[in-house]
């Protein structure tokens, strides 16, 4: 059980760090001191919602259906290894950092309409919480164990970004930094691909 667990912490904490349109969003808000717990919070709830239906639907779908998991298991590879392309060629290209006068001053409504539509208008994140997460999930001991691991992940992403982005804004300004998150990202995103390649079905744990 523990191992499940742990197996949803890492495996969701290191999807989750991509950093994509919703990640962004808050970091951004933290960087500026904005409503950026209401947002946070909001991104957690989301995913739990998508992750726990998400899990046990998969594994009733990878039970009826047990050659899926080879076909998940191949997507869930080619994807994670696009993501680290991607974060790779980011650190070395760089890209702009996250100005804290960049965005004009929202309200909180606006500010949770803003995160829901970067969370739900996003296909990665259907991708991730309905497919990708679960096919490996459904491997585990314990499916439960393996949520509640997940959705520890995302608190702990979330709500590190909340307060981490607000105490670091000076720093998280600069264009270097993000080259610094974009190259720990990929060598993470890679590292997952290269584990769920290798290792035999039932053995991801």
């Amino acid at each position: 059980m523990l191992e499940s667990y742990l197996a949803g912490l890492v495996v969701c904490g290191g999807i989750i760090v991509a950093i994509g349109a919703q990640n962004a969003y808050v970091l951004g808000l933290a960087v500026r001191r904005r409503y950026h717990w209401w947002s946070a919070g909001l991104c957690m709830s989301t995913d739990l919602l998508l992750l726990t239906a998400g899990m046990f639907g998969m594994s009733a779908l990878l039970l009826a259906f047990p050659g899926t998991l080879a076909a998940l298991r191949w997507l869930g590879v080619a994807f994670l290894g696009w993501l680290a392309a991607q974060a790779l060629y980011r650190a070395v290209a760089g890209r702009a950092g996250l100005a804290a006068d960049q965005a004009r001053d929202t309200g909180l409504v606006r500010v949770l309409l803003a995160t829901l539509a970067v969370t739900v208008l996003n296909p990665q994140v259907y991708l991730d919480t309905l497919l990708l997460i679960p096919s490996i999930g459904a491997q585990q001991d314990s499916a439960a164990a393996f949520v509640v691991g997940a959705g520890s992940a995302s608190i702990l992403w979330f709500s590190l970004l909340a307060w981490g982005g607000a105490l670091l804004s000076p720093w998280l300004s600069r264009p270097l930094a993000w080259r610094g998150i974009d190259g720990a990202i990929g060598l993470m995103m890679g590292a997952i691909a290269l584990q769920l390649a290798v290792a035999p079905p039932g053995a991801m744990a």
